[in-house]
């Protein structure tokens, strides 16, 4: 504060919300009977070449105005970080990204100021001293001693999410038994098949086998929804996220980017589902955007005003017909396009980006004798177990040979897949031949792999025979016209 000409500024390369967070703290400090001093007021953003954005700085903006107007003291806003939005009441509404601002907190040594309903999120960051406040007036009496605001609680989430059973699924045998291989390794699947075969009632049905989120996968999840300003109720999640985007998605919003370089589908879907029905409608350059994230397990976001990485270790599912009209191949309803339809469908979709997929699956249509049937006899739940299992064996393979950060066969690569996934003398010589005679590349030759230890661990074999390669096999995709000979 300084003399002169009334007036109040912040500096600092703020953008439209920042520069509106005057009138949200004037309003505010007036709600509490407060005005501010006729002097010029300068509130400086550091650094200044650094563009600020959102309206989480009105929280510390109105605290460093109180402490400069000796209302509360400055020694008792020393040692916090501070994020939040004023409404004109003075009341403190919740912001993105308070999970990532508390840990931040806690490496730093300092308490966190934040909104009441994220005080629960908050809490998740360790020995942090958490305050959270509804009102401005709370924390104002709390600095004075008139009233002391209670530590919150750690939240999670409440799950109100309620996934549909496989045994409502008649028929499809052979695309369920993919669809636990899938959950059981953390493998990339597709599904082709007519419209109406069921391939998304298979898709929304895969979180419902999957194993909740342990501890350290929950926090990494929380962090990125935090940012994306998707964390509801101050709790962190508890479930696996399945995201599921319409086939009109622009590249940013599935790998990330924009203005304020949020984090896009991928991440958000980090340690979860990402699934992408009619796979062939979206942008050809938004799925080639996604082949360097499904090898690393991360999105670099490069832009000109910022530059950001944000996990993104998901689960592709994808689903697509076989053709534009969709029956492809069925004698009943032919194309006058045949086969050319269906190549240049499935042209729209790149080599390498099918390579990166481990399982291809048909799912042909229904027979009517299947939908006469009575509703299959084994649930999700049974079928849980046993993904369960199979993760429990790869979680404990890798912590005994200090790879803490695995925790699916999808995720391992290199000398360590082949020393946990070779395969016995009559499943190597098969290999070796479909790998010559499919014309396989060294990532499809490892991604047989790494489906064959999957199998065989739902076995709870320790070795992978000739069964288990043989079956990963029959998962790869054929190129359209290349014949493959029948292996003996």
């Amino acid at each position: 504060m300084a003399s002169g000409i009334p007036a109040f500024s912040v500096v600092g390369l703020p953008d439209k919300a920042v520069a509106e967070s005057r009138e949200r703290v004037r309003s505010a400090l007036s709600a509490l009977g407060l005005a501010l001093p006729p002097r010029r007021i300068t509130v400086n953003l550091s650094p200044a070449d650094l563009a600020k954005e959102g309206s989480h700085f009105d929280l510390p903006i109105a605290l460093g105005l109180l402490a400069t107007m000796d209302v509360i003291s400055r020694e008792n806003i020393e040692g916090f970080v501070a994020l939040g939005e004023l409404a004109l009441d003075g009341a403190i509404s919740p912001v993105a990204g308070v999970l990532p601002a508390a840990i931040h907190a806690n490496a730093l040594g300092l308490g966190l100021i934040c909104p009441a309903s994220q005080g629960g999120e908050a809490a998740w960051a360790g020995e942090v001293q958490v305050l959270a406040p509804e009102t401005l007036l709370g924390l104002i009496n709390h600095f004075k001693g008139r009233s002391i605001l209670a530590a919150p609680e750690p939240k999670l989430m409440e799950d109100l999410i309620s996934y549909p059973d496989m045994a409502d699924i008649k028929g499809q045998e052979s695309a369920k038994r993919a669809l636990e291989v899938a959950a059981a390794g953390g493998h990339n699947m597709l599904m082709v098949g007519p419209p109406g075969s069921g391939k998304s009632m298979l898709a929304s049905r895969l979180p419902g086998i999957l194993p909740p989120l342990d501890p350290t996968e929950a926090l990494a999840v929380s962090m990125i929804h935090s940012v994306a300003g998707e964390l509801k109720n101050g709790g962190l999640l508890k479930t696996r996220p399945y995201r599921d985007p319409h086939h009109s998605a622009s590249m940013p919003s599935l790998v990330g980017g924009g203005l304020k370089v949020k984090p896009g589908e991928i991440s958000l879907a980090h340690h979860g589902v990402l699934f992408l029905d009619e796979l062939p409608e979206f942008q050809r350059a938004a799925l080639e955007a996604l082949r360097q994230p499904l090898e690393t397990g991360q999105t670099s976001i490069a832009r000109a005003n910022a530059h950001v990485t944000y996990p993104a270790r998901f689960q592709l599912i994808a689903a697509m017909n076989p053709c534009r009209c969709g029956y492809l191949g069925d004698p009943y309803q032919t194309c006058n396009r045949a086969p050319k339809c269906g190549a240049d469908y499935q042209g729209k979709i790149s080599g390498p980006m099918f390579d990166r997929i481990d399982l291809h699956v048909d799912v042909p249509a229904v027979s009517p004798a299947d939908l006469s049937q009575p509703a299959a006899s084994e649930n999700s739940a049974e079928i849980a177990k046993r993904v369960a299992a199979a993760r429990i064996i790869q979680r404990v393979r890798f912590q005994n040979l200090g790879e803490d950060k695995l925790r699916t066969n999808a995720e391992a690569d290199g000398n360590l897949l082949e020393e946990i996934a070779a395969p016995s003398k009559e499943g190597r010589s098969l290999l070796s031949e479909a790998t010559e005679k499919m014309r396989l590349t060294a990532r499809g030759y490892h991604r047989i792999l790494k489906v064959a230890r999957t199998l065989a661990d739902l076995d709870a074999r320790e070795k992978i025979t000739r069964v288990h390669v043989a079956e990963a096999l029959a998962y790869r995709r054929i190129v359209p016209g290349r014949q493959l000979e029948i292996i003996n």
